[in-house]
């Protein structure tokens, strides 16, 4: 086991110090004091360590959460006011300007300068816009400026509204999973997510993290190499003063690992934190790449919207899973929703369980099947042989 663990480290030793495009989140709990002002003592060290970071040749992407807190401040309303969507829509527009005011401020006195990139639900999950956003971001790297992200709160309402544990489709719904997002479409190396506890806790214990019991606080899990069902488990749910908590963060790590990146969840309010992250220090939780899904695949895992559900017979697969095969018309049982060509579709197993994603290659009406019908196949009027999602634009899912 200590081989092993030594292995980890110099491992995440060697990635994080090699990483040359970072993307960085810090929460509102970082950004914003209790009474929706600036914290400036913790906001402050983060920027200039972001300016020692691109000093040394790295690039760096800011995704920040915080506008709605700091409208609210300078609204001087009650954090009770915040159950009102509409309320929230007006702090973040009030909010973000003086997020971005104070941004350039602080990053003005490390001699770097600063654009701001508000996105959408659409900015991901259309194909064109995603690869547009993709060469806007580039071009600002190319140019030496900072890029700080948030999402366009005034307008959208995904990130602000309360969504079902297990049935949300948008791209994003916390800046979490827009970091993750943003790292996978730059094709960073490396996510970081600044938050107000020290890690991924193995007691679960993400909200409270500095109590212990009996004199003895709760460990930290160092390195995940790989993201079991008991560490899912001890995900707790949002933390107070954020729409995220360490559940989030988990899924927004899976992804990173999953697009070939290094993720690390480190407490944002400990001075120096990035760059005793970057100079190999063991400190939070670092989550080591797993796999590469590239291009295309990478986008329709996370990214893209899901616009139809179509169940499969054992046989259809079977052939996905294990040979690798083309989805056939005449694999699917029956189509439940509507989809054009080219939408990206869910792809069921007959017991409902979504096991890979696809871009359909014809419109649902083309299959002749009703959705939520059993299909009856018909050889005169039916090509089997027709393709209904191509092998190269299906990505296989992991199940629970």
């Amino acid at each position: 086991m200590l081989d092993e663990n030594h292995g980890l480290n110099l491992e995440r030793e060697k990635l994080l110090g090699t990483a040359r495009r970072i993307v960085v989140k810090v929460g509102t709990s970082t950004v914003t004091g209790a009474n929706g002002e600036l914290s400036q003592e913790r906001v402050q060290p983060i920027v200039e360590s972001i300016a020692r970071l691109r000093a040394a040749g790295r690039q760096v992407v800011l995704v920040s959460s915080g506008a709605i807190g700091l409208g609210r401040g300078w609204l001087g309303l009650h954090r009770s006011r915040l159950n009102d969507l509409v309320t929230k829509q007006a702090c973040a527009a009030v909010g973000q300007s003086l997020l971005m005011n104070a941004y350039k401020d602080l990053f003005s006195s490390c001699g770097v300068k600063i654009a701001q990139v508000l996105l959408t639900e659409d900015d991901f999950s259309n194909w064109r816009r995603y690869s547009n956003l993709r060469r806007t971001m580039e071009r600002l790297l190319e140019f030496g400026v900072l890029p700080i992200v948030n999402e366009n709160d005034t307008v959208s309402t995904l990130e602000l509204e309360s969504v079902p544990s297990g049935t949300r489709k948008a791209a994003f719904s916390d800046n979490d999973r827009l970091a993750a997002l943003v790292m996978s479409g730059l094709d960073a190396d490396a996510l970081v997510l600044l938050t107000n506890v020290d890690g991924f806790l193995k007691s679960g214990s993400h909200e409270h993290h500095g109590s212990s019991q009996n004199g003895v606080h709760p460990k930290i899990v160092s390195v995940v190499a790989e993201l079991t069902r008991e560490l899912r488990a001890l995900a707790a749910g949002p933390s107070s003063g954020g729409r995220g908590g360490m559940l989030t963060k988990v899924e927004a790590a899976e992804i990173a690992m999953n697009c070939g990146g290094t993720a690390v969840i480190a407490n944002g309010q400990k001075r120096g934190i990035l760059d005793r992250i970057f100079a190999g220090e063991s400190v939070g939780t670092t989550f080591l790449p797993s796999k590469r899904l590239r291009g295309k695949r990478r986008w329709i895992a996370y990214a893209a919207d899901v616009r139809g559900r179509v169940v499969v017979d054992d046989g259809a697969r079977a052939a996905i899973v294990g040979g690798k095969a083309s989805l056939l018309r005449s694999g699917v049982v029956r189509i439940e929703s509507h989809f054009a060509c080219m939408d990206v579709v869910s792809i069921l197993d007959d017991g409902g369980t979504e096991f890979a994603r696809g871009i359909a290659n014809c419109a649902s009406q083309e299959t002749g099947d009703t959705p939520g019908k059993k299909k009856h196949m018909n050889v005169a009027h039916r090509d089997a042989s027709r393709i209904l999602v191509r092998r190269d634009n299906i990505v296989l899912l992991e199940t629970p």
